[in-house]
């Protein structure tokens, strides 16, 4: 199932926020898909409007069942994510998941047997 793709426009406010959101919602509900491709190569430099309307995205996204994926960020917009501590899927990187626990169980003498 392709994902919708909703392209943001060079500036964002915070009085996009509802109009935005609800574009996700309606995305994601017409396409049954369970991700929205937000395209962001258009955005201006990033700053914390940004970084506050693509947290809110997210979250109704999230509210409706989906998430949202990340196209074309810039550089500096990725690294203001990380640095407020968002992670957002990239397309066309991998999926950032938790590397696996390596956890080894030591025996020691006294331990009863299973």
């Amino acid at each position: 199932m392709t994902p919708a793709v909703l392209v943001l426009p060079g500036s964002l406010t915070r009085d996009d926020v509802p109009r935005l959101c609800e574009d996700v919602r309606a995305r994601l509900e017409a396409t049954g898909a369970d991700v929205v491709v937000c395209d962001v190569a258009g955005l201006g430099p990033p700053g914390l409007t940004t970084v506050d309307v693509l947290a809110r995205l997210q979250l109704a996204a999230r509210r409706a069942g989906g998430r949202i994926r990340l196209r074309d960020p810039d550089p500096a917009l990725h690294a203001l994510l990380g640095l407020v501590g968002l992670r957002f899927e990239v397309e066309g990187q991998p999926e950032e998941r938790e590397p696996p626990l390596r956890v080894e169980e030591a025996v020691e003498p006294r331990d009863p047997a299973p």
